[in-house]
């Protein structure tokens, strides 16, 4: 079980046209842990909502998680209630960091965030100042404006590794890339993390580069997944249930029906806390936590998202 923390809220201001800038310090005697470049925490928001936020601060700042929340009307609430409900003073609960994008040790490391995707790459800038590594790190948006970190990270530690590409002053991250790709070094690894037709953009114009894929690192916040499709049968092992998932409920809404409860917080795919292990049949993957060749092992599947190929699915719960 991941372990909570009761935080409040030390301070918060806006950046950019919409971006609530919030720090957490610990709310009791338990100090809160230290953060590794990549993580993120549950947040467990005043409207109810749980979601997960990438940490945004040099990881040796410590006794505090960072975070930086873009509001999206076009979200399910979770933003929303971020952005307009925490304030000041207020006290939440929050997990653990987990860290689902590690930053790994290279040769050279190029980092390429789009808008509110900065978030997790910033952590991972500092970490790799702090140790004289060798690295970039790119800063794709509108304009500066509508950008959040852009003083800090122009005034600041990280100001001679940076590169920013904003349309407003005429830059165009395409042209800049499609021409620097074949001059990065074929040892680098490269991390993305932005909207979805961002990071595929930038995910496949490294492939035409052979980048191998465990040198490409991405981050989703958040994806627009299918769930629906035919019924077929889970059998609950472990608790001794065969359920029935309908066409248009995800499986764990039918495992929640029928009392098994699956520890859960993003529902589209992202986070990976939903994971449980396949004993039989073939799961249709829907998610975008999973690399190809895990899909391809058909060993576990993320139960908020994904439904089954075969009439049964057997899983370890």
């Amino acid at each position: 079980m991941t372990a909570q923390y009761d935080v409040v809220v030390k301070n918060r201001h806006v950046e950019g046209a919409n971006i609530a800038v919030i720090a957490f310090e610990s709310a009791t005697a338990t100090p809160l842990p230290n953060i590794a470049a990549g993580a993120h925490i549950d947040v467990h928001l005043p409207n109810g909502m749980i979601r997960q936020y990438s940490l945004c601060q040099d990881p040796n700042q410590h006794g505090i998680f960072r975070l930086g929340v873009l509001k999206d009307p076009a979200s399910r609430g979770g933003s929303v209630s971020a952005f307009d409900d925490i304030q000041v003073g207020q006290q939440l609960q929050v997990s653990e960091p987990r860290n689902l994008f590690p930053l790994v040790q290279a040769e050279h490391t190029v980092l390429i965030g789009g808008g509110i995707g900065i978030t997790p790459l910033i952590t991972m800038a500092y970490q790799l100042a702090n140790e004289c590594a060798s690295f970039e790190l790119h800063y794709c948006g509108s304009s500066p404006e509508q950008c959040a970190f852009v003083d800090e990270i122009k005034n600041g530690l990280l100001a001679e590794f940076t590169q920013f590409h904003f349309k407003s002053e005429g830059a165009s991250h395409r042209q800049f890339f499609e021409s620097a790709i074949q001059y990065i070094k074929p040892e680098s690894h490269i991390y993305t993390c932005g909207p979805v037709g961002f990071m595929d953009w930038v995910i496949n114009l490294a492939q035409t580069q052979h980048f191998p894929e465990n040198q490409i690192h991405k981050e989703y916040f958040q994806v627009e997944v299918e769930t629906s499709g035919d019924a077929f049968e889970i059998v609950a092992e472990r608790s001794g249930k065969i359920i029935m998932v309908n066409a248009e409920e995800t499986i764990l809404q039918a495992l929640a029906k029928a009392g098994i409860e699956i520890e859960m917080s993003c529902e589209q795919g992202v986070c990976g806390t939903c994971m449980c292990d396949v004993i039989e049949g073939e799961p249709d993957h829907r998610d975008v936590y999973f690399t190809d060749e895990e899909k391809a092992s058909n060993e576990q599947i993320l139960v908020c998202c994904s439904r089954s190929k075969s009439a049964r699915l057997v899983l370890d719960i």
